[in-house]
């Protein structure tokens, strides 16, 4: 029982950042207030996973690709996480 509650704890961290990140990246075609608190709390929330993919991936005539290496990892990331759980648990 716990174990099925940890796996889910962490397919739900995982997936919401995943969401965060898809938001962000529809935030950049709206304009908006980067001071209102529900748009800095995504920002504040995926800058720290964004900022070293930036850093690999230039930009390419003004489109960002890093928002799709950071859903690729974090997915990977979560792929590995739950099966290393499943090997722990």
């Amino acid at each position: 029982m716990v174990e099925t509650n940890i796996i889910l704890f962490v397919n739900l961290a995982f997936q919401l950042l995943i969401y965060l990140v898809i938001g962000r990246c529809i935030l950049s075609f709206i304009k908006h207030n980067p001071y209102q608190p529900i748009i800095k709390f995504i920002y504040d929330i995926t800058e720290p996973v964004m900022a070293p993919f930036r850093k690999i991936i230039p930009n390419a005539g003004g489109i960002d690709f890093s928002p799709i290496l950071v859903i690729l990892a974090l997915s990977l990331a979560q792929k590995l996480i739950n099966d290393l759980l499943l090997m722990i648990l």
